[in-house]
């Protein structure tokens, strides 16, 4: 049997479309355990409302929802050019349901009563290639930066700055922190931090925090 380490999940955000309050509370009560966010909803409107607003890795929704279809609402996600991994839960084996499903590109079709494990195993197949995505990209960035480097100690604060990116591409951390793990001289890191982000790397947010930017790094290389 495949083991799957679930602890990936603690990454991703989903958002979870089902309009039955307890099924939507029992699950969601589950699901807060793995995922790093669950955002709970009972209707399309109040789906979309998130989506404007939050980032979403993967969406969950029934297909028969009150007064309305779970496959309307993700044909509206496909026409407004969302293209969000989908996970369909249902009580019925419709044919059609099928059909549309599979027309819509849905990753998976799981049936009513939701077996737990055979959701988070879906999450998990489904986000463990953008995982290994961001691994290959995280690898392709520190060659890249080194390459506008030569001091070995400059070359150490890059692999520690890309490990501890977060999904969005976030640093969050102090000249301390970093001198913490790497034996230099605050100047040298002031300086590295300078020439990072004058050439549009290494972009400062706000206090400890900045964002590192992949753009300008490939332009760099351009």
């Amino acid at each position: 049997m495949k083991n799957r380490d679930l602890n990936i999940l603690n990454q991703f955000n989903i958002l979870y479309l089902e309009d039955n309050d307890n099924l939507l509370t029992h699950t969601t009560d589950i699901l807060e355990d793995f995922l790093h966010k669950v955002f709970a909803v009972h209707t399309s409107e109040e789906a979309l409302k998130v989506l404007e607003n939050e980032k979403i890795d993967v969406i969950v929704s029934d297909i028969l929802l009150e007064n309305e279809n779970g496959i309307d609402f993700l044909r509206t996600l496909k026409e407004q050019g969302h293209h969000i991994p989908t996970i369909l839960t249902t009580a019925h084996t419709d044919t059609q349901y099928l059909l549309d499903a599979i027309k819509l590109k849905v990753e998976n079709y799981i049936v009513k009563p939701i077996n737990i494990k055979e959701l988070l195993n879906t999450l998990h197949d489904i986000l463990l290639p953008l995982i290994q995505k961001k691994e290959i990209e995280k690898n392709n960035n520190v060659i890249k930066t080194i390459s506008a480097v030569t001091d070995s100690k400059q070359v150490e604060v890059i692999r520690y700055i890309i490990s501890n990116l977060n999904y969005d591409n976030t640093l969050v951390a102090s000249y301390g922190d970093i001198m913490n793990e790497i034996s230099i001289s605050k100047p040298t890191l002031i300086k590295l931090f300078k020439e990072l982000a004058e050439k549009n790397i290494l972009v400062k947010t706000a206090h400890k925090t900045y964002h590192f930017n992949t753009q300008a790094l490939d332009e760099e290389q351009s």
